[in-house]
């Protein structure tokens, strides 16, 4: 099979590393891909949101299989542009990946059909939102209705800071388009675990748990990121846990979409939150997290492009997933300044050695430039090590990252050591 992966950074490598484990692969393209990706496929310089482009090429190269992995040209519907092109492709269709696309139908969608989650109102007039605020408790969850890129989510401790979050957003043009709505949320507290689950419309699967570290620095300070490391499994996602999700949770998020015409065919990500009355979802995604994938796809023992092609067929019921019984951990290796402002353009040395360590690393912002691996973004490596327990893979981690450097790299030293985050 010819296989096409759409996107550039850590998750889509990650998918890339794997995909090529399968037989089936004979072909790799990744448009437009990154250093690290190029070693596994030909990458190609087409931007993720050109579907023209995209399709034009899959066409050209005749491609059996599509993988689209970033929520933007998911929410832009790549999957249907593809599909009236006859051609096969994973991912879910434009209508499906609203469920991301806008966390005012999320959360609506959840309050009509009785999934737990935050109370909430949203606004797109900053006047209305300061109003309910006045009145509200802190802290207070204020989050952009559209895509923010993993950035769009503010925590404000006090009435001011809030006041502060919604007019960046919703006057000050913040997050774009996608902060001219807001939703308000009341905090919930408790540890946070993704689950991701393949779905094919009818049919769930869940994958093993994972936990991810969304701030900057040690001890959850700083600023939120897109992810400065994760570690799978849970400590905190037992079988209880995993029984609770799917009753109440992942089962009857997958029919209300089908019951609203918008059956869900791909990876639906579930951000949950462990609360002393019960798991609540925090939010969807329509596709595999980052870096969670980084941490997750390495423990799959079933070949993906088999999951895949289940998915695309709905015959997901047939297939039995197999896992790993290990643990994985991945530490984020980040240009300094991230995520506000950083400098590209430095090479990266020790990846070899990390490698020989065993470690995977995943490329994340990388480019080739004259033969050398150098900086092309934020989050830079995802150092992945996996082992027979959470502890062990850490400390082979962490082992890992010193191998490598470059300059104005930052990273957190304590991914996977604290339960709560």
């Amino acid at each position: 099979m010819k296989i096409l992966v759409v996107g550039s950074g850590g998750r889509e490598h990650t998918i890339v590393w794997k995909i090529a484990r399968s037989p089936k692969a004979e072909k790799i393209y990744c448009a437009p891909g990154n250093g690290g990706i190029s070693e596994l496929a030909e990458c190609v310089d087409i931007n993720v949101m050109d579907k023209e482009g995209m399709v034009k090429f899959a066409k050209e190269k005749e491609i059996d299989l599509v993988m689209v992995a970033p929520d933007d040209p998911l929410a832009d519907g790549m999957v249907d542009a593809m599909e009236s092109a006859g051609i096969r492709a994973f991912g879910p269709r434009k209508n499906a990946a609203i469920i991301e696309g806008s966390k005012a139908f999320s959360k609506e969608l959840m309050k009509k059909y009785n999934i737990p989650t935050a109370a909430y109102e949203v606004f797109d007039n900053s006047a209305d939102a300061i109003k309910y605020l006045e009145k509200g408790s802190f802290p207070a969850v204020i989050k952009a209705d559209g895509l923010a890129l993993g950035k769009g989510v503010i925590i404000a401790k006090d009435l001011d800071e809030a006041k502060q979050a919604v007019c960046d957003m919703i006057d000050g043009g913040k997050f774009g388009k996608s902060g001219s709505r807001v939703v308000i949320e009341e905090f919930l507290t408790g540890p946070e675990v993704s689950v991701l689950a393949f779905v094919d419309g009818k049919t769930v699967k869940p994958m093993v748990s994972a936990q991810d570290h969304k701030r900057a620095y040690d001890n959850d300070e700083g600023l939120n990121t897109g992810g400065m490391g994760t570690f799978s499994p849970s400590r905190l996602y037992d079988e209880d846990k995993a029984k609770e999700c799917m009753e109440n949770i992942f089962l009857p998020t997958v029919k209300a979409m089908a019951a609203e015409g918008r059956p869900f065919k791909g990876v639906l990500y579930f951000g949950l939150m462990m609360t002393k009355d019960g798991v609540k979802v925090i939010e969807y995604n329509c596709r595999f997290g980052d870096p969670e994938t980084q941490v997750v796809l390495p423990r799959l023992k079933t070949d993906l492009v088999d999951i895949m092609e289940a998915v695309i067929d709905e015959r997901l019921d047939e297939l039995e997933i197999e896992w790993e019984d290990n643990a994985a951990v991945c530490v984020v290796m980040a240009s300094g300044g991230y995520p506000v402002s950083y400098k590209k353009g430095y090479e990266i040395s020790g990846i070899e050695d990390a490698k020989d360590m065993g470690a995977i690393v995943f490329h994340a912002g990388t480019a080739l430039k004259d033969g050398k691996i150098v900086t092309a973004g934020g989050r830079v490596l995802g150092v992945t090590a996996v082992a027979e327990n959470l502890d062990e893979a850490i400390k082979k981690a962490y082992a890992s990252v010193e191998k490598i450097s470059f300059k104005d790299e930052f990273h957190r030293s304590d991914i996977g050591i604290k339960k709560y985050n």
